[in-house]
């Protein structure tokens, strides 16, 4: 399929395992042009889709259901000179400690030693905003257990993914203000640490609601009556348009 799309490989909270974990590629023309997050299902169902490991990867935070696949990923990427070292992963800066306590500090990690952890990739700290494959791309800090360990990504004029979040409003009208489709986490009942229906609708306008895909929900229940309050609700393996992005280095003269 020509243009840019988004990919959803799982679309479920970390508990709703028949969903996936919540993780989407953004495609472009066809190919997975950059992955958000590895959880274990979602990665399974990016390798099954794409017969490959994904080459690029922005890591929203670092609860399991959304890196649980990097130790899979680290094997597929250290054991293959082509790709040892050259799969970028795109971090924020302040998530970086976390994912090195989460996932990269268990020792030896190869037990015939010789091998750290990030040999297997490049590893790209981020901060407000990260360039890739030519695109600029925004990062933003969600409201999710705690702050600064949860960012959210946008892809101006195309796509914002609020990574797991409560309601952000104040993050959207910034980051969300050139039409695009907006993923968000929205589950039918929020909790302290995820946005629920009610909340969704006390806090945003008609009008960004209407721009919004929602993603990490509990189970089939919840989609069926979503889609019955008339929202648009993602299924693991569809494919949703995209607008051209409006970040594009500009052409040589």
């Amino acid at each position: 399929m020509a243009g840019w799309t988004l990919r959803l490989h799982g679309v479920g909270n970390a508990s709703a395992v028949e969903l996936g974990s919540a993780m989407a590629s953004i495609e472009c023309d066809g190919r997975p042009w950059l992955t958000i997050d590895c959880g274990a299902e979602g990665l399974t169902a990016f390798e099954v889709l794409y017969g490959h490991p994904p080459d690029a990867v922005f890591i929203t935070h670092v609860h399991l259901d959304h890196v649980a696949g990097l130790e899979r990923l680290f094997v597929s990427s250290y054991f293959d000179p082509q790709r040892r070292g050259r799969v970028r992963l795109y971090v924020p800066a302040p998530v970086v400690p976390l994912l090195q306590r989460r996932v990269a500090d268990y020792p030896n990690v190869l037990a015939e030693g010789g091998a750290n952890f990030w040999d297997a990739f490049q590893l790209v700290p981020v901060s407000d905003a990260f360039w890739h494959d030519g695109q600029r791309l925004e990062v933003f800090p969600v409201r999710h257990h705690w702050p600064d360990t949860a960012f959210g990504l946008r892809l101006r004029g195309s796509v914002v993914w609020s990574g797991d979040t409560r309601p952000i409003p104040e993050m959207l009208a910034r980051h969300a203000d050139a039409g695009e489709l907006i993923a968000h986490d929205c589950a039918l009942h929020g909790n302290p640490s995820h946005t629920g229906l009610d909340d969704l609708e006390r806090e945003y306008p008609d009008a960004l609601r209407k721009r919004m895909l929602l993603y990490h929900y509990a189970g089939q229940a919840d989609a069926v009556a979503m889609v019955a309050r008339g929202y648009r609700v993602a299924r693991p393996g569809e494919s949703w348009p995209l607008a051209e992005p409006r970040t594009a280095l500009p052409a040589p003269a």
